[in-house]
């Protein structure tokens, strides 16, 4: 886990309020809501330290929200993932996932070698700290549902609409 000091901005986006936080070493969260006080709260509790406001990040706020409406755009921003070693390699593979497109979670168990551990894709899915850049929300149940969303059912149909209009 990165010992920078965390930063973070927030905004409002097509999907509820978004907070973008940032390491020195690349982007860290990014987490969507209702509700600014709740996700600072998430904000803390997975990175303790007190993270500070910075409106020096507005550029990559901005850009973050261009790429949320057209996912076609370029989203070239430096990342600081921090996860166990199976969190981090499921993330990877949910990176691969190309736009438009959608895989269950036994397929990137499959895809892991670990082909019995699909709850824990869903898991690792469900504690992905960076919604729509590692893009969680590509991973359906078996049966083709949406199963769960940490970000919340609805902004997973929107992301999936959105992303087949592409």
């Amino acid at each position: 886990m990165s010992t920078s000091p965390i930063r973070f901005i927030s905004g409002t986006s097509s999907l509820g309020i978004l907070l973008l936080a940032a390491s020195a070493q690349g982007l860290c969260a990014l987490l969507l809501g209702d509700d600014l006080e709740t996700l600072e709260r998430d904000l803390a509790r997975r990175f303790p330290g007190q993270p500070q406001r910075d409106e020096g990040l507005m550029p990559a706020l901005e850009h973050t929200l261009r790429y949320l409406d057209n996912p076609l755009t370029a989203l070239d921003l430096p990342l600081d993932l921090s996860g166990s070693v199976f969190q981090q390699r499921v993330w990877e593979a949910l990176r691969q996932i190309p736009l438009g497109q959608t895989v269950s979670y036994q397929q990137i168990a499959r895809q892991l070698g670990q082909p019995k551990a699909f709850r824990a894709v869903a898991n690792a899915c469900g504690a992905n700290p960076l919604a729509i850049i590692v893009p969680c929300h590509r991973v359906l149940r078996q049966d083709g549902s949406l199963g769960g969303y940490r970000w919340g059912l609805e902004r997973k149909r929107q992301l999936l609409e959105r992303e087949a209009q592409q």
